[in-house]
């Protein structure tokens, strides 16, 4: 969620690329070598991590359609022999600007590493709520108006995390409803330390009034991170709420 971004150094959302988790990884290799070594050729790259012409130039051409690489001639000095020369690949400055949030994400990654050694898995779990808590703030004050109805709330569930800096949306499926949220800052770090998951899942759970679960994260691969919502009995009277 939003205040997590600090773990992140709140730098601007990384744009979701469809794909798998092998390709994402991949695509972050071939990132790495062209932040070190700026213009490199397809070729060079391809040497470099062990993969076939077809496999690069299908990364690349990603890349490309993605905004995160250009291409241009290779500079070419002295006598130029036959044919056209070749192509080099260079980072834009969108991507290198992204490209800032690893190092945000190495240190938050080995800070937590640090964490679960010295304190063990309890400490990062309250680490990780902790995290979350002054968004669970923000977000039960912007629903106040919102009503019991689990649904509802969702729904400005949604709207509440949109204004946090989201594209979340709420929407009533066949056995009640699902929130999504389409960005998660701390996607890299939630990857080894799923304790950001589960409190911001908690978190979830109170503001919506009812116990949800968690379908799918962006941080094990998914594209989306998907909430499912039940819906309530027609025999429910009441919905705990832990905010009264």
């Amino acid at each position: 969620m939003k205040n997590a971004a600090a773990l992140s150094g709140d730098q601007p959302a990384t744009r979701q690329v469809a794909g798998t988790a092998a390709d994402l990884s991949t695509r972050d290799r071939v990132t790495q070598l062209l932040l070190e070594q700026g213009a490199t050729t397809a070729a060079q790259l391809g040497s470099a991590l062990g993969l076939s012409p077809a496999a690069i130039r299908r990364h690349l051409d990603a890349m490309l359609a993605d905004g995160d690489v250009i291409a241009r001639e290779q500079a070419v000095r002295g006598s130029r022999g036959r044919g056209r020369p070749a192509k080099v690949f260079v980072l834009t400055e969108a991507a290198r600007v992204r490209c800032g949030t690893h190092h945000y994400d190495n240190m938050a990654t080995a800070a937590l590493r640090w964490i679960a050694r010295n304190g063990g898995t309890e400490a990062v779990a309250a680490f990780a709520a902790d995290q979350v808590a002054a968004l669970e703030a923000r977000c039960r004050a912007a629903m106040e108006d919102a009503g019991d109805d689990p649904l509802a709330r969702a729904e400005a569930l949604a709207a509440a995390l949109t204004a946090e800096g989201y594209a979340a949306n709420a929407s009533t499926i066949a056995s009640g409803g699902q929130l999504c949220q389409h960005h998660c800052p701390v996607a890299h770090v939630a990857a080894e330390f799923p304790q950001l998951c589960e409190a911001e899942t908690a978190v979830i759970s109170r503001l919506v009034g009812i116990h949800v679960q968690r379908l799918a994260t962006i941080a094990h691969g998914d594209g989306v991170c998907t909430t499912h919502i039940p819906a309530q009995s027609r025999n429910t009277v009441t919905t705990v709420r832990t905010d009264k």
